[in-house]
């Protein structure tokens, strides 16, 4: 059994106390990769040092919608300066973010575009959140030309139409833990729907744990819930998913394994 993680955030302070024994156990118990995602210039700016303490690490570059307020085109430069860092794979997390009221849409909407044509320059992957924007995400992603691009939808949240959309532009689906929440039924239904091999594996952690953990510390051995549900849905071994959604994040990431 080999698991990729293929969106986490151990830099985030809810590891500060046990992330090096956490992450030594998890890469013991199949984790062979993880994707470590920046969501602020912060982030970004620390992300380099941070993946170099773990060999099965990549870090990605990127500001999430939710802190692209006061972001400017010299942070924009400062974005492409650190993709020449060592095992930095891509841009993210971006997209937009309408979720809570007061929200600058057009504000997000100018850097996400911005970001994305970093990705289309230096020809790197995108990991894309987007909640409650649909609409507006695809429509930029459409007038970016996204296709051109390479990545996945983050914590995919939409129906199968959405995914339709997305799976037809390549990207793959990004499934977590919400795959095994009772409330998760049109997520089970664009697991049910999309081919196994445009799916990969996803924690976010410390966030989304998968039931029988919800609400507590997400990490990525909790993968293995996730696989199972898919592997239930699908009606397929669960050795499958592992394989083949190992396989995805490679590919979705330009790794030689």
């Amino acid at each position: 059994m080999k698991i990729f993680d293929t969106h986490a955030h151990y830099d985030d302070e809810a590891f500060d106390e046990d992330r090096d024994e956490l992450l030594k156990n998890v890469n013991a118990m199949g984790v062979e990769h993880i994707v470590d995602i920046a969501c602020s210039m912060d982030s970004s700016r620390k992300m380099p040092d941070f993946i170099k303490a773990y060999d099965y690490m990549y870090g990605t570059v990127g500001v999430h919608p939710d802190d692209v307020l006061e972001l400017t085109y010299a942070d924009i430069d400062e974005l492409k300066k650190l993709t020449g860092e060592d095992k930095i794979i891509a841009i993210g997390e971006i997209g937009l973010d309408y979720h809570y009221d007061g929200i600058d849409k057009e504000n997000q909407k100018k850097w996400f575009a911005a970001q994305l044509d970093i990705a289309k320059e230096l020809k790197l992957p995108i990991s894309i959140h987007s909640r409650d924007a649909a609409k507006d995400t695809l429509d930029i992603m459409r007038s970016e030309h996204a296709e051109n691009i390479h990545g996945v939808m983050h914590c995919f949240g939409y129906g199968v139409e959405m995914a339709r959309e997305y799976l037809n532009m390549g990207y793959y689906l990004g499934i977590g833990g919400v795959v095994t929440f009772k409330n998760g039924r049109k997520l089970k239904e664009v697991v049910e729907y999309a081919p196994l091999d445009r799916l990969v594996l996803e924690t976010d952690c410390p966030y989304l744990a998968p039931v029988p953990f919800r609400g507590k510390r997400n990490d990525s051995s909790n993968l293995t819930y996730v696989a199972e549900e898919i592997a239930g849905l699908k009606g397929i071994p669960v050795e499958q998913v592992y394989e083949t959604t190992y396989a995805n994040a490679l590919e979705l990431y330009h790794i030689a394994d």
